[in-house]
């Protein structure tokens, strides 16, 4: 006997569409608005003081190694003529972040603090995981048309597992002194999360916000075939034409992004090693060398 998942599939979208229009068009109000906004003030930003808020953010984070190499990078997307498409791709990785944060953060907790959630959330994070990034688009299109929603809402999708994995374990690996010590001095169990569970989970969750934003970039990407736009409709046209230079300065653009995110996230789970720092610390020596001397 065969069972056909597809016919399943689609009348249970068919039925959606049918039953659940407003609800869609209130979802996809909501993220335009969120998307638009994000967007919109990105590219009011006139580009040397986007550039350099990058370079000081670099420079304040990281190094000053990094925020030079951080300077030449862009400078090298401005004169390529993406510094527009990568602050929209920019955009739709802000807005889709801060939505699978929104959501996957509570649900990290959730799984942490009460086994039953784990044990239901755990296959839908693995599916979501698993499935081909591609898949997501076709249910995308097809509940909020083309454009920057859909792939927004694509996005959120594929990349809010890893800040749920790892909000739940950052959570459960929380010592249990901590937590003894925090019951001791009479914790409510709000009280136990946000001074004392989260506080030492915050490594593993920037950790996990470091991976969402790195598979949103990816995501945001693909998602230019159904309309996102961004870097992603340069890469699209470097395949359609078989295009290797556009393809490969699409790619290129999109690397740069990647890094300095990464770069820039990654710091944000440890104390600043950047610039600013490393020169504070040093006047502070010297003045102890003085007091002492």
């Amino acid at each position: 006997m065969n069972f056909d998942i597809g016919d399943g599939i689609d009348a249970a979208v068919n039925y959606v569409l049918d039953n659940f229009s407003p609800v869609l068009d209130f979802i996809a109000a909501m993220i335009g608005f969120v998307t638009d906004a994000i967007q919109s003030g990105l590219a009011a930003l006139p580009m040397p003081l986007g550039i350099a808020i990058f370079i000081a953010l670099s420079l304040w984070r990281v190094g000053i190694g990094f925020s030079v190499l951080t300077g030449l990078a862009l400078w090298l997307v401005v004169h390529m003529g993406l510094w527009d498409a990568m602050m929209e791709t920019l955009s739709l990785v802000i807005a889709s972040t801060l939505i699978a944060i929104l959501a996957g953060l509570p649900l990290g907790i959730a799984m942490a603090r009460r086994e039953a959630v784990a044990a239901v959330v755990r296959p839908i994070l693995d599916l979501m995981q698993t499935m081909p990034a591609f898949v997501y688009l076709i249910p995308a299109a097809m509940f909020f048309g083309l454009g920057a929603v859909p792939g927004a809402i694509a996005t959120v999708i594929f990349s809010m597992p890893p800040v749920v994995r790892l909000s739940n374990l950052g959570i459960r690996q929380v010592h249990n002194e901590f937590i003894e010590a925090g019951n001791a001095f009479g914790c409510t169990s709000t009280q136990l999360l946000f001074k004392v569970q989260l506080p030492n989970a915050m490594p593993s969750i920037m950790a996990g916000i470091n991976q969402t934003i790195m598979l949103s970039l990816s995501m945001v990407v693909i998602a230019s075939m159904i309309g996102a736009g961004g870097i992603g409709n340069t890469v699209l046209t470097g395949i359609q034409r078989l295009d290797v230079g556009t393809g490969f300065e699409g790619g290129l653009a999109v690397v740069i992004l990647a890094v300095i995110l990464d770069r820039l996230t990654q710091s944000l789970g440890k104390p600043s090693a950047g610039y600013w720092q490393a020169l504070f610390k040093r006047n502070e020596r010297e003045e102890l060398v003085t007091a002492t001397v």
